[in-house]
C-alpha cells in the first residue's frame, strides 16, 4: 500500500487538531506517514500513532528550524522523491498553503487548496471536494500530474483514532541557502483567552457591525458554548476586535460544526470565510439581511436581547 505523507502541524511537538484530521483522511488513500519538522517529535509520536501514522519521518536540525516556509517545502520535496507517495496532505492555513504551492512547483505536481473532502477516486488517484466562489458552488477535482498535493481545511472531517506503529525514522534532508533567506527572529505567544483556536473550534460565535463595538454578549454566549469568537471585517476595521479574529475572504476561513453570526449582514466577503460551516445560525434586526439567505436557523431580533437569553438558557441546561 502506498504511503500518504501528512505534514504535522505543531508547536514544539504539541499537535494541532488539523493533524489528526489529516491522518484520518490519509487512511482513505493509503498508509499514513507523518512528517514532523522541528523539535518535539518525541512528544508527538504517541498521538501520531494513535491516529494512524504507520511511520513518523523526523527532521530536527538547525537547517530546518527558525526559518519560514521554504525549508519545509524542500524537505517534503525530498521525501516525495524518496517514497513516491500516493498524496501529500497539508493543513490549509496561511503557512500550509504556501508550503503546498512551493512543493507543487518543486515536484511538478498538481495542487488543490481548501479541500473540504478527500477520498480515493473510482478510477484510481485522489478525488477532492472544494467550496468555490465564496461558497456558492461545490466542485469535485482531481490532480492529473505528478503527486497530488492537497491542502485541507480544518474541521472538514471527524477525527477517528486508528492505532498504528508510529515508527520513527530520522530523515536527513538538505536545505539550500536560498530556502534560508527569511528567518524568524522573534516569536511571541498568543495571549491566552481560554477559548479554542478560531480555525479549529467546533463552534464559532461571531459579531459584526450590529455589536456597535460591544462584544460582551458575543463573548458570554461563546463561553457558555465553549466556542471561539470571530468578527466581521467591519468590526475589526473599526478597532472593536483584533484582526486575528476576522472571519472572511481576507481573514480566517472556518468550517465549524456550528457557526453563529450575530449582527453580521452577510456580505459575500464574510460568507467566503464561513459558508462551509455545518450548521449556521444568524441573529440580526434586519429581516432583509443577506445572511438569512444562507442560514439553517435565523432569529430576527436585537442581539443584545437575544444572546443574553440564549446564554442564560445554555447555562441552565448545563447546570452552571
Amino acid at each position: 500500500m502506498a504511503e500518504v505523507l501528512v505534514l504535522v502541524d505543531h508547536t514544539d511537538g504539541r499537535l494541532r487538531k488539523a493533524t489528526a484530521e489529516l491522518l484520518t483522511l490519509a487512511r482513505r488513500l493509503g498508509e499514513p506517514s507523518a512528517v514532523h519538522i522541528g523539535s518535539g517529535a518525541e512528544k508527538a509520536q504517541v498521538t501520531l500513532a494513535k491516529y494512524g501514522a504507520h511511520k513518523v519521518y523526523v527532521v530536527d536540525d538547525a537547517d530546518s528550524a527558525g526559518y519560514l516556509v521554504a525549508p519545509q517545502a524542500e524537505i517534503l520535496a525530498q521525501l516525495v522523491e524518496k517514497v513516491a507517495p500516493a498524496a501529500v496532505l497539508i493543513p490549509s492555513n496561511a503557512a500550509g498553503k504556501e508550503i503546498a504551492a512551493r512543493l507543487s512547483i518543486k515536484t511538478e505536481s498538481g495542487l488543490i487548496t481548501d479541500a473540504v473532502d478527500v477520498r480515493a477516486g473510482d478510477g484510481g488517484g485522489v478525488e477532492t471536494t472544494q467550496s468555490v466562489f465564496a461558497g456558492s458552488y461545490s466542485v469535485t477535482a482531481t490532480v492529473t500530474k505528478g503527486t497530488p498535493i492537497i491542502a485541507v481545511k480544518p474541521n472538514s472531517v471527524a477525527i477517528e483514532a486508528s492505532p498504528a506503529p508510529g515508527a520513527v525514522e530520522q530523515f536527513g534532508a538538505t536545505v539550500s541557502d536560498a530556502a534560508k533567506a527569511a528567518r524568524v527572529t522573534e516569536t511571541k505567544p498568543k495571549q491566552a483567552t481560554g477559548r479554542p483556536e478560531l480555525t479549529e473550534a467546533a463552534i464559532v460565535v461571531s459579531g459584526g457591525r450590529g455589536t456597535a463595538g460591544d462584544f460582551a454578549p458575543i463573548e458570554a454566549f461563546a463561553d457558555s458554548l465553549g466556542a471561539a469568537v470571530g468578527a466581521s471585517r467591519a468590526a475589526v476595521d473599526a478597532g472593536w476586535y483584533p484582526h486575528s479574529n476576522q472571519v472572511g475572504q481576507t481573514g480566517k476561513q472556518v468550517s465549524p460544526q456550528l457557526y453563529v453570526a450575530a449582527g453580521i449582514s452577510g456580505a459575500i466577503q464574510h460568507r467566503a470565510g464561513m459558508q462551509t460551516s455545518k450548521t449556521i445560525v444568524a441573529v440580526n434586526k434586519d429581516e432583509e439581511a443577506p445572511i438569512f439567505e444562507l442560514v439553517d436557523f435565523g432569529v430576527v431580533g436585537d442581539l443584545f436581547s437575544v444572546l443574553p437569553q440564549a446564554t442564560e438558557d445554555v447555562r441552565k441546561r448545563k447546570g452552571s
